[in-house]
């Protein structure tokens, strides 16, 4: 006997779940890169003065990968907010999605676009220079 149950989920909901995949697949690959930046010699000798696999995962190795890694995390959290426009397509909602609404009732494209752009200048701007002045408040830090 094979019992079946369908779980029906909303268009938004599947999106956000796409969406998540899709970017933390991104977030690993970068974390990964960062923990590989990090040289052998400082595993090496944190082994030599004792301390265990994850003592040295935690307290040597991920500060400096992390500090490593902070311009692509940038780069990730910003192409998150750009590539949440693809919600558009499957649940709507988002700022794409009114532009394209607004472009059909009014027949004017061009301007709706261009104050999109705006409000994703608007939102990303912030974030690049927080990651840049977290960058180099890190960097000082070494």
């Amino acid at each position: 006997l094979v019992v079946t149950k369908i779980v029906k989920i909303g268009g938004f909901t599947a999106g956000t779940i796409g969406l998540t995949l899709y970017t933390s697949a991104f977030i690993a690959e970068t974390v990964r890169a960062g923990i590989n930046s990090v040289g052998i010699g400082q595993t090496e000798g944190a082994r030599a003065n004792g301390l265990s696999f994850w003592q040295t995962l935690r307290i040597i190795i991920l500060p400096q990968a992390f500090k490593i890694a902070i311009p692509s995390f940038g780069n990730q959290f910003i192409n998150l907010v750009k590539n949440s426009s693809i919600l558009a397509f499957v649940a709507g909602g988002d700022l794409m999605y009114t532009a394209n609404n607004v472009a059909a009732t009014t027949f004017d494209s061009f301007n709706s676009y261009i104050i999109v752009g705006i409000f994703y200048l608007i939102i990303t701007l912030p974030l690049n220079y927080y990651m840049k002045f977290l960058e180099t408040k890190l960097k000082g830090m070494a």
